[in-house]
């Protein structure tokens, strides 16, 4: 055995250092006679080794090493014709002329051919044929799909499923013969994994129904009745899984796909939600623990499931926490955890089961037993977990070090009263080995601790210090820096981190040196005069750096110094500009959609906290907003004004376009719709003024309608366009000539005139698309409140729901839809705008810019509630904190807006709450035009 080991040892070494020539010149020997199975086998390894080691390889190369490849056919080395069939598939991509292999193919195709012959020749085939000859051969693929050999019908499958990219209509047509193998008795013939015997008939016949399934549900994918009834059909026979009747899926991997598809369905249809939960809470019963874990995946992973649902879920990963086996308690733990960020009282009960995990042999399982306990433990169980954390943190790896950080950093906000606790394990896993993710979580943790517990704020900031004393990532480092110089002014002793700041200076490389210079330049803002001489001491210091970036940060830090009123707007000011904005008019301009120069003054600006937060919702870059362009551009080109608007909408629509939850602040949700609002001819002409608002989407209708609809408002300086995004939910109709007819309910003739509709051409079943109602303000000066009685027009055609075409003979018929009322407000014609130094433009509007009234709103059971609507009401930019009221008997809210863009606008708001009584709020509305804080309050009204 020693002798075999070294052997294989001196073999890999050999692989590794392959000459690329040496081994094209060897391939020669493939047009010897006779030919050596045993060398030739040995020579297509080395060659299979280069291309997945991913040595480039010319096409006059690959081209004449395929057809040596070929002539290997003339031996029946059983072997050595593998080789040839996994040499072919990997040549055929990148030689020409590859089709010439066909006959060869095929001839080991035939019944009469060995039994690997065939399966591989399959595979070979259809990953060379060219999609114009698949008829030719698919009598072929389809004898082989029903074949009695699994290998043979597995083999078939899998293949169709990579041919249904490329000819999706003829595969199609395969779909009786792929519910045959899916609905097939056990098959015969040897075990796809090789060996004979009764038990390994089920597992030959599992496979293939595993395959079936996936390339079943590709083919009907698109028709949503389809693949319910395909749920339906295997659930329904499925009781023989419990000990009843009937046959069902006996591949434990195919119910898995089952399972998922019917999830799928659920999210997509909510009226079928009720109908399949049961079928879930079977599937959460199944005596496998593959299905099982799925199942109860699937159901913790729903939203809206029923409580019982949830329970038995949650009851069955609890027994298989005391699973023998590493991999069942690792997904059910995993489970656990994910479902413990949004239901921490249903995993409970597990708690117990959990504590004996923390111990468990397998440290990937003892992490997540903790992280998950941290969750759903109450206060008093902190300090025994994490003196458990700190002896595992050790022995796991880096990956789950991060894990533990979060849910460290989590608790952090949960229970500010163990923040020494918190700091202590933070700090001490930072002394410790580890790679930059794990310390970003950590250093991410610290500071968000210090942001939410002010108790704790000197205390992490001295870990800080000490952390970036031995810091070897840049990044790190300049985070570190960076909040010290947000924070580090603010305490009682700020000199005690100017030292640490200014040793960064002498110590560290460029980057670092100048995230220094800036911190120090924030502490030259204190009131403290002595101190501002001794930072401005170091800072004359630093323009003898090296460095050309730090002495101009240097520099431009003295500069500022001198004058309050440079240090009050460079420095203190807690705003910046709505990057997103700003970015998108750049790209408008460079793509030729936006003319003239590019400026700074219609970009909003917002809070750094707002700009984090935007950060961090993963927004769209560059390329995803240049693509969208690109889009909408050519639809205006090159069709219909209205198939045009509506190509430039559906072509861009998220899944809520009105809402942050896409991923989108608000200042780049408003900048999209400018851009979507530009590309459609009819609405050009409104692009020319600034929109000044887009307010949130809508819901006009119920979700689980034939039609959904909602509504987003868009305000420019004249002009009011009502864009209703529309989906039909019926497969059976295709749904022409839409729009939308807006009806005021009091007459205001005198105040909006109406301008324009664009329809929607055409809507089919599952794709979105616009229609667009705009109105004229008749007089500048006047601001109109209406609501609007809306219905929704159209024509109705039956189409086929497999391919979604309108039959040809049906001239469809004349129908409308009646949709809820949509308002017009005082609180749509408001920019939100985050304003800084909001205490300071208050005082300075003064009370007489002031209005004030007070409300008694009993229907609001609860001051966050309610906050929430009056925030939607006021149309304007809530200042931090103030959606989040921290108590529930009492809160106060800032926000801060620009009526139509230009009157800067405060809103304050005082609330209690009296259980039984409801909220009582005072808001007071301040504004360069009084008569906008009228207006302003009476959208309360």
């Amino acid at each position: 055995m020693n002798w075999k080991k070294d052997e294989d040892s001196d073999e890999l070494g050999a692989l590794m250092n392959l000459d690329h020539s040496a081994v094209l010149q060897e391939t020669r020997i493939f047009n010897q006679t006779p030919i050596r199975p045993r060398h030739s086998r040995l020579l297509l390894a080395k060659v299979l080794f280069l291309l997945y080691r991913g040595d480039s390889m010319s096409t006059n190369e690959a081209t004449d090493l395929f057809f040596s490849t070929t002539k290997l056919f003339q031996c029946k080395d059983m072997s050595l014709r593998q080789m040839v069939y996994l040499a072919i598939k990997e040549l055929s991509t990148r030689a020409d002329d590859v089709i010439m292999v066909t006959s060869s193919l095929m001839k080991d195709m035939q019944p009469k051919s060995e039994l690997a012959y065939r399966a591989n020749a399959i595979r070979a085939l259809c990953k060379i044929v060219e999609p114009s000859m698949l008829p030719g051969i698919e009598r072929f693929l389809k004898s082989a799909i029903v074949e009695k050999s699994p290998t043979i019908a597995s083999a078939a499958l899998v293949s169709s499923l990579h041919l249904f990219g490329e000819a999706k209509e003829v595969v199609r047509r395969w779909g009786g013969e792929v519910s045959e193998a899916l609905n097939g008795k056990a098959l015969q013939g040897p075990s796809f994994f090789g060996g004979s015997g009764g038990n390994q008939i089920v597992s030959t016949s599992s496979i293939v129904q595993y395959h079936a399934m996936g390339l079943l549900y590709a083919i009907r994918q698109h028709d949503r009745m389809a693949v319910l009834k395909l749920v339906q059909g295997f659930s329904g026979q499925s009781r023989g899984w419990l000990g009843g009747a009937g046959t069902g899926l006996r591949s434990n991997m195919a119910q898995v796909m089952l399972i998922r598809y019917a999830v799928r369905v659920m999210e997509g249809d909510p009226s079928l939600f009720e109908q399949l939960q049961g079928l879930l809470e079977g599937w959460v019963r199944h005596r496998s623990d593959m299905v099982s874990l799925e199942a109860a995946r699937a159901v913790c992973q729903l939203q809206g499931v029923s409580g019982q649902l949830l329970t038995a879920a949650v009851s069955a990963l609890q027994v298989f926490l005391s699973s023998p086996r590493p991999t069942v308690r690792f997904a059910a733990m995993r489970t656990l955890s994910a479902l413990a960020r949004t239901h921490p009282d249903a995993v409970q009960p597990c708690n117990v089961d959990m504590e004996g995990l923390v111990a468990d042999s397998n440290r990937s399982v003892a992490t997540l037993a903790i992280t998950t306990l941290l969750k759903t433990g109450n206060e008093a169980s902190v300090d025994r977990l994490m003196k458990q954390m700190q002896g595992l943190m050790a022995e796991i790896s880096d990956e789950f070090k991060a894990v533990v950080a979060e849910a460290v950093r989590s608790l952090c906000v949960k229970f500010p009263t163990k923040h020494s606790a918190f700091l202590g394990f933070l700090s001490s896993t930072l002394r410790d080995e580890g790679g930059y993710e794990f310390k970003r979580a950590a250093i991410e943790a610290i500071i968000d601790l210090a942001k939410h517990v002010p108790e704790s704020r000197e205390a992490a900031l001295g870990h800080l210090c000490e952390f970036i004393e031995d810091c070897e990532f840049t990044k790190l480092s300049v985070r570190v820096l960076h909040f010290l110089g947000e924070e580090g002014p603010r305490t009682e002793r700020p000199t005690v981190y100017i030292r640490h700041i200014y040793n960064r200076v002498v110590l560290e490389n460029a980057v670092v040196r100048a995230a220094a210079v800036s911190a120090l330049a924030k502490f030259g803002t204190v009131a403290d005069e002595g101190l501002r001489k001794s930072v401005r001491v170091l800072l004359q210091r630093c323009l003898d750096d090296r460095d050309d970036e730090v002495r101009d940060r240097a520099a431009w830090a003295l500069r500022m110094a001198d004058s309050e009123d440079t240090r009050t707007k460079y420095v203190r000011d807690d705003s910046t500009f709505a990057l997103a904005v700003l970015e998108r008019r750049l790209v408008e301009y460079c793509t030729g959609v936006r003319h003239g120069r590019v400026s700074l003054e219609g970009v909003p600006r917002i809070s750094r906290a707002q700009a984090e937060e935007a950060q961090s919702s993963g927004r769209g870059r560059l390329e995803a907003m240049d693509a969208a362009l690109v889009v909408g551009t050519s639809a205006v080109s090159t069709a219909s004004p209205a198939a045009a608007g509506t190509a430039a909408v559906s072509g861009g629509m998220a899944a809520d376009p009105g809402a942050a939850a896409g991923g989108m602040d608000v200042y780049e949700q408003q900048a999209e719709y400018a851009s979507r609002l530009r590309a459609i001819p009819e609405l050009a002409a409104f692009g020319e003024q600034p929109l000044v608002s887009s307010a949130r989407a809508i819901e006009l209708t119920e979700a689980e309608t034939e039609y959904v609809v909602r509504c987003v408002k868009h305000v420019y300086e004249r002009h009011v366009v009502f864009q209703f995004d529309i989906t039909n939910t019926i497969p059976e109709q295709v749904v022409e000539q839409v729009e939308v007819n807006m009806e005021p309910e009091e007459d205001t003739s005198e105040m909006l005139r109406p301008v324009v509709v664009v329809p929607a051409p055409e809507l089919r079943c599952g794709e979105p698309s616009a229609v667009y109602v705009a109105f004229e303000r008749v007089d500048a000066d006047v601001f109109p409140t209406a609501s609007f009685a809306c219905t929704l027009r159209f024509v109705v055609r039956e189409c086929d729901p497999a391919t979604g075409e309108p039959e040809e003979d049906d001239e469809g018929f004349d129908d409308e839809y009646s949709l809820e009322a949509v308002d017009l407000g005082p609180g749509d014609f408001m920019q939100a705008a985050y304003l800084p130094n909001s205490q300071a433009l208050w005082e300075a509007l003064g009370a007489d810019a002031e209005f004030l009234e007070t409300f008694g709103l009993a229907s609001f059971d609860s001051i966050a509630s309610c906050i929430a609507s009056v925030a939607e009401l006021l149309g304007m930019c809530p200042l931090e904190g103030a959606l989040t009221p921290t108590s529930k008997a009492a809160h106060q809210a800032v926000f801060t807006g620009r009526w139509m863009g230009g009157a800067k606008t405060v809103a304050r708001t005082r609330m209690t709450y009296q259980k039984g009584a409801g909220v009582t709020m005072e808001l007071a509305v301040r504004s360069e035009d009084p008569a906008v804080s009228e207006m302003m309050v009476s959208a309360i009204a």
